[in-house]
């Protein structure tokens, strides 16, 4: 059992969707990836780009902002997939442009407030006058 500690450092990855700053914690991310070709699959969901092959391991792809219910890029030349690894499955999620590594304490992660609490939304961070806000990606695979 694993105890809180507010004043503990974490790293966070952030990176823009439709406009917005978001941030995921770095420790879930197995590798930033340019895009590369995606090969559709039937029958999926529609937030489900297809599937890529990454150094023989077969990765879902889902393309963050559909999951979330936002429109789709005019310019996605910037795109870029963030490889998750959810307990020794890889999920990749297409997002528009990685923004920075950071590091914060613990107990910098404000709760959501209730109006806009969702299960993959663990928080919001206040980030040089800008609110950030932490996804847990595996809610969303």
């Amino acid at each position: 059992m694993s105890v809180f500690n507010p004043n503990e450092q974490i790293q966070l990855v952030t990176f823009f969707l439709n406009g917005e700053e978001y941030g995921i914690d770095v420790m879930r991310v197995r590798e930033i990836s340019s895009m590369t070709e995606i090969t559709k699959t039937a029958n999926s969901p529609h937030y489900v780009n297809g599937v890529i092959n990454l150094r023989g391991s077969i990765v879902p792809i889902i393309s963050l902002r559909r999951r979330l219910g936002l429109p789709d890029p005019a310019d996605d030349s910037m795109s870029c997939i963030a490889v998750m690894d959810f307990k020794g499955e890889l999920t990749g999620f297409v997002i528009d442009e990685i923004s920075d590594v950071i590091r914060i304490k613990r107990s910098e992660i404000q709760p959501p407030l209730d109006m806009v609490a969702q299960p993959w939304i663990d928080g919001v961070l206040n980030i040089e006058q800008k609110l950030v806000v932490f996804l847990n990606l595996e809610h969303l695979a």
